[in-house]
C-alpha cells in the first residue's frame, strides 16, 4: 500500500502512520516528493481493506491506496520522479547520457591502462572490467580476481575514471565493494536472491543485468529485492535475451527500454555488445538504444579485439569507440526533447 501525505504534514503526523505500520507488523519505506511524503507500507500478506481505510483517515494523509503491481519500490507508483545515480562526479539518470565502456576481461596492466586512457580521451562516464568471470566453460578464462580489481583502482587513479565491476556471490561483496564505484549483478544472477540482498545492504550503486530470459516483471521484482534491501541507488541494464533468433548472440529487447521508462523510475542501461555478440551489429544498436531513451550504454573495447582472452569478437578498438561516443553524443542531443518523462506527465503506467 502507498500512503501519500499532505504536502504540510508535520513530523508528528508521519511518526504516526509510522508507529500504525510498525505496530501491524507491516514495514515502511519513505520517498520525499515534490507534493509531499509517500510512504511505501508492505508485508508479506499485503494490507487489509480495513487497514487501509484506517491510514486513509489518519491526519496528514492525503490518500492510501493499494499498489497495483507486484513490485512496490521499483514502481512509479511510489516514485513519480526518475531516480539519478551519483557515481563519484558522474551522474546516471535524470537526462545525461552515461557512456561505460572498457574491456570484457581485465588481461594485463598494459591493456587495461590502454583502453582506459583511450575511453576517457573519448568522454566515456565509467570504465567497466571484469575481474570475476561467470563463464559458461569451466575451462574458459574467469578472471584475474583480486589483482584485476587493484589493477582497476590503479586506472580510476589514472584516469579518473568511476569503474565497474562484477561480483558473483555474496561472499565477494565486501572485498570487490572496497575497489568498485559500482557493483554489476550479471545476466546469470539476476536471481540470486542471496547476493541482490548483499549488495542492497552496501548502499553503493548497483548495476542490475537483466536475466538471459528474464521477463521485466522478474526484473523488477528481482531490483525489488535490493531497493527492500535499503539500497536507492540502482541502474537496470537490458543486455539481450535469449530467443529462437540464432543470427546474433542475443535478441536486444530494445520494447524494454520505454517500458520501463514507463514503469519505474530507475535509470536504464543498453549493453549491444552482449546483446549481439559481433563487432559489427554495436554501434547500430547503440544507436537505436539511445534513441529509445536509454540513459546509457556499456560496451566493451579491446586494444586488440582479435587477441582478447574472451569476447574478442564483440569488443569495440579504441578508435571506434571514440567515433561511437561522438555519434551517441549527437543523437542523444537529438531525441531528448521527444522524450517526456511518463511520471512527470502523471502518465498512467498501464495506460498508453
Amino acid at each position: 500500500m502507498f500512503v501519500r501525505m499532505i504536502k504540510a504534514a508535520t513530523a508528528e503526523q508521519l511518526g504516526a502512520v509510522r508507529e500504525r505500520a510498525v505496530a501491524a507488523g507491516l514495514a515502511v519505506y519513505e520517498e520525499q516528493g515534490a507534493t509531499g511524503s509517500t510512504l511505501a507500507i508492505l508485508g508479506p500478506s499485503g494490507v487489509s481493506a480495513t487497514l487501509e481505510q484506517e491510514f486513509a483517515a489518519l491526519p496528514g494523509v492525503a490518500s492510501a491506496k493499494r499498489a497495483t503491481r507486484p513490485y512496490r519500490l521499483a514502481s512509479r507508483e511510489f516514485r513519480d520522479t526518475p531516480t539519478v545515480v551519483k557515481v563519484r562526479d558522474a551522474v546516471i539518470g535524470g537526462g545525461s547520457l552515461t557512456l561505460m565502456a572498457g574491456p570484457c576481461s581485465i588481461e594485463s596492466r598494459d591493456q587495461l591502462f590502454e583502453v582506459a586512457q583511450g575511453v576517457a580521451d573519448a568522454g566515456a562516464t565509467l570504465l567497466r572490467g571484469g575481474a570475476f568471470k561467470p563463464r559458461t566453460s569451466p575451462y574458459a578464462f574467469q578472471g584475474l580476481g583480486l589483482d584485476g580489481l587493484r589493477l582497476l583502482a590503479e586506472a580510476r587513479e589514472r584516469t579518473g575514471l568511476p569503474i565497474i565491476t562484477e561480483v558473483m556471490e555474496p561472499a565477494q561483496v565486501d572485498m570487490v565493494a572496497e575497489f568498485a564505484d559500482v557493483l554489476q549483478i550479471g545476466t546469470r544472477n539476476m536471481q540470486n536472491f542471496s547476493l541482490l540482498n548483499a549488495v542492497g545492504r552496501t548502499r553503493m550503486p548497483v548495476m542490475l543485468k537483466r536475466g538471459l530470459s528474464g521477463t521485466i516483471e522478474e526484473w523488477l521484482l528481482a531490483a525489488e529485492y535490493i531497493l527492500a534491501a535499503g539500497n536507492t541507488q540502482l541502474i537496470l541494464c537490458e543486455r539481450g535475451i535469449r530467443t529462437f533468433e540464432t543470427a546474433a548472440r542475443n535478441t536486444l529487447d530494445l520494447n524494454a527500454v520505454p517500458i520501463l521508462r514507463r514503469l519505474t523510475h530507475l535509470p536504464v542501461i543498453v549493453d549491444p555488445s552482449h546483446a549481439t555478440g559481433k563487432r559489427w551489429m554495436v554501434a547500430p544498436m547503440s544507436y537505436a538504444g539511445v534513441a529509445a531513451g536509454a540513459d546509457g550504454i556499456m560496451v566493451e573495447v579491446h586494444p586488440k579485439p582479435e587477441e582478447a582472452w574472451s569476447d574478442g569478437e564483440q569488443s569495440l578498438t579504441i578508435p571506434m569507440f571514440q567515433r561511437l561516443a561522438g555519434e551517441l553524443r549527437s543523437i542523444h542531443t537529438l531525441v531528448t526533447p521527444l522524450h517526456d518523462d511518463p511520471g512527470a506527465a502523471g502518465a498512467s503506467p498501464t495506460k498508453s
